[in-house]
């Protein structure tokens, strides 16, 4: 038998004190799922909000892209996106919802405000596709966000509950029941005593007679 289980009020103590420790944190576990699952249902929200503008918004862009190489050409509109920049702007910081580190991105979009080649080379088609296809590029890095964030709250709201589960199935009720245990014991051994001491005081007051 562990030690910590042997019923003395020592071990009571520790016991209970261990009961209450573990209500606790079930409690803080069973929170902190709540709040998780709560923001994760927030941002699958956003997401599908935002899927459902790519899908438009991309349609759009490849509709204006095709209409621009029959317009100019291939050649000359893939020439043109060798003017494009490649987007290095992009920066990553976070934020701590109940302990999980969720990213926040960040990045320049003032540099597609003037494209990098002349209106009067390009076709109204061609200058359409440009903004649509950047305003794809800022949809895609909010969504990217999104999902990273979502995948991280969803792996800890798993591991929360794996804990909160654990707590409230395995350490709450052994505690439980140890303490009753103890509880028991005692009360009996105190019984016992009680009961042995009436004995020996009656003993005590009839040698007294004698």
């Amino acid at each position: 038998m562990d030690q910590t289980e042997f019923p003395t009020k020592g071990n009571l103590i520790l016991s209970k004190n261990t009961l209450r420790l573990s209500r606790q944190g079930y409690e803080m576990m069973d929170k902190k799922r709540n709040v998780l699952i709560r923001e994760i249902m927030e941002l699958n929200e956003k997401a599908k909000g935002i899927q459902e503008n790519i899908d438009r918004v991309f349609t759009e862009a490849y509709a204006a892209l095709q209409k621009a190489n029959i317009e100019m050409g291939i050649s000359n509109v893939e020439r043109f996106s060798h003017g494009v920049p490649q987007e290095t702007t992009i920066r990553i910081k976070s934020r701590s919802v109940m302990g999980v580190e969720i990213p926040l991105v960040s990045y320049d979009n003032t540099t597609r405000e003037t494209p990098n080649f002349g209106f009067g080379n390009t076709t109204s088609s061609l200058d359409k596709a440009y903004w649509k296809f950047n305003e794809v590029k800022d949809l895609i890095i909010s969504l990217a966000s999104i999902e990273n964030s979502a995948y991280r709250l969803a792996v800890n709201i798993q591991k929360t509950q794996k804990r909160a589960n654990a707590l409230k199935n395995v350490t709450i009720p052994r505690y439980e029941n140890l303490v009753r245990r103890i509880q028991d014991t005692l009360e009996e051994r105190d019984r016992d005593e009680f009961t042995r001491l009436k004995v020996i005081k009656r003993k005590n007051d009839a040698g007294s007679y004698v």
